[in-house]
């Protein structure tokens, strides 16, 4: 294995690529068969190259998610063309259309040891700035195929000492309602608070996984956030945000419904005409070390210091002991209101806790639709308003109100299906329908949670002012509570 270069002139033009591409009749210069070099390659999809110097060229293998971090972990390693010597020292960007198109940079270097050298194996110790250990790549299968398809795992030895798997997912941790925010001079730092659906992100490899707050994977419905992972490269980390929909530079949860009900596909389509923003906020996890038990000072120090941002996504500023001057802009650009987390405070995966503060300038609450009043005039044929309720926690609702604004065409024309399909003889209210509601209602089995905003209740606790949110897809009708998350 190794020592012919035939391949990769083959697919390279002198002319057309800024790569050394060696002519047949060049001798070519041999060192101690003892030289690796691992290239950043963001080409169609990210991934690592890895070239080990032997028989006077680099044999190499295209790593699609990185050298593994941790022992016994086995991943994917395509053996690709030997590559000649210069290629150890090249970082640039291959032009479009040329073989391996996209930008390359020297990620790590050194020296390496060989432990096994073989067709079917290859064992060696690498000796680098950013990697050191054994690594042993193998063949796949019982040698059929072209001879492609390898893999490779860590020998012995974890990146350092200490070092922690990233986890597949940590429950998000909630603000507590409060009626003001903290007071001046206390030891808080201030967040505007987003109107979107919270998201854990999983970047490992350069890929992303997100995740919702009740641990559902929705990766395939935000696909324009996959960039996150090229922009972090080999970074391992977990991030708490918000996903976003923007209308007017403005969070819209209604211009978001349109995504958190779209298929993968569906979900492609609409990336261009209802883009999303993930919102990072929090960092659980960063390359081996979990940060949980740091205080929220220096999570926020270490988030800020990835850098995020790109098209789709950033981390919005923060502001130290200035909650009366956020609370005043949110109100002036009609945000959602604030959150108030204390400097000190850890992060208390799954738990709703004091050391979080939120204040809202709109409540919401979370509703069951138990029926559905028709149209008239332009919504004649679709939903004209809501019958929302409350678990009463037996399987039948308390009513809480009904809603007839706050609904956009696409909205009316998916409820009018959905509630369609749920039809039952028989009202799930238990108590609390005003007559005149009852009049020419449709029941529905109650099994849709929706999202009302809302200024106040009434005296016998009724939503007052109340405008419907959509949809929350990530709920079930027995979670719901009176206010809000």
């Amino acid at each position: 294995m190794g020592g012919d270069l035939s391949e990769y002139r083959r697919k390279r033009d002198p002319g057309r690529t800024p790569e050394p591409v060696p002519g047949g009749d060049v001798a070519l210069p041999r060192g101690g068969d003892d030289t690796f070099v691992i290239q950043e390659h963001h080409a169609s999809r990210l991934h690592w190259d890895v070239r080990l110097e032997r028989g006077g060229v680099l044999v190499s293998w295209a790593v699609p998610k990185g050298l593994p971090s941790e022992p016994g972990t086995i991943r994917l390693a395509v053996r690709t063309e030997d590559h000649p010597l210069e290629y150890a020292s090249f970082s640039g960007v291959i032009p479009r259309g040329e073989y391996g198109a996209g930008e390359m940079s020297i990620w790590d270097r050194g020296r390496y040891e060989t432990v096994k050298w073989s067709d079917r194996e290859v064992d060696v110790v690498l000796h680098g700035a950013r990697v050191e250990g054994g690594f042993v790549f193998f063949r796949r299968g019982s040698g059929g195929g072209d001879g492609r398809e390898w893999m490779v795992r860590r020998r012995q030895g974890a990146v350092r000492a200490g070092w922690v798997a990233l986890p597949e997912w940590v429950e998000p941790m909630l603000a507590t309602p409060a009626a003001e925010l903290p007071g001046p001079g206390s030891r808080w730092s201030f967040e505007f608070k987003w109107d979107g659906v919270r998201a854990i992100a999983r970047v490992e490899g350069g890929r992303v996984r997100l995740t919702s707050r009740l641990g559902n994977d929705v990766t395939g419905t935000y696909p324009e956030l996959q960039g996150l992972g090229a922009q972090l490269g080999a970074t391992q980390v977990l991030l708490d945000g918000e996903i976003v929909a923007l209308e007017g530079g403005r969070p819209s949860f209604g211009a978001l419904q349109q995504r958190m009900h779209a298929s993968a596909a569906q979900a492609r389509r609409l990336a261009g005409r209802v883009p999303v923003t993930f919102l990072v906020f929090d960092v659980l996890h960063v390359d081996g070390s979990p940060t949980v038990d740091l205080p929220y000072s220096r999570r926020r120090e270490l988030l800020e210091g990835l850098g995020l941002r790109g098209a789709h996504w950033l981390t919005p500023r923060a502001f130290p002991g200035e909650g009366a001057a956020v609370l005043a802009a949110s109100r002036e650009q009609g945000l959602e209101g604030v959150v108030a987390k204390r400097l000190d405070s850890r992060y208390v995966p799954g738990q709703r806790s004091p050391q979080w503060v939120k204040v809202t300038s709109v409540a919401t609450q979370e509703v069951v639709v138990g029926g559905w009043r028709p149209g008239v005039g332009k919504r004649r044929g679709l939903v004209g308003s809501l019958l929302l309720g409350i678990p009463d926690g037996r399987g039948g609702l308390v009513f809480a109100g009904s809603v007839g604004t706050g609904f956009d065409q696409a909205e009316l024309e998916r409820l009018t299906e959905r509630l369609s399909g749920l039809g039952v003889g028989r009202s799930p209210f238990v108590s609390g329908v005003p007559r005149e509601r009852e009049r020419g209602a449709r029941w529905v089995r109650p099994v849709l949670v929706g999202e009302v905003a809302f200024r106040q209740w009434t005296a016998d606790g009724r939503l007052r002012f109340a405008t419907w949110r959509g949809l929350r897809p990530d709920r079930v009708p027995g979670e719901v509570r009176r206010g809000g998350v």
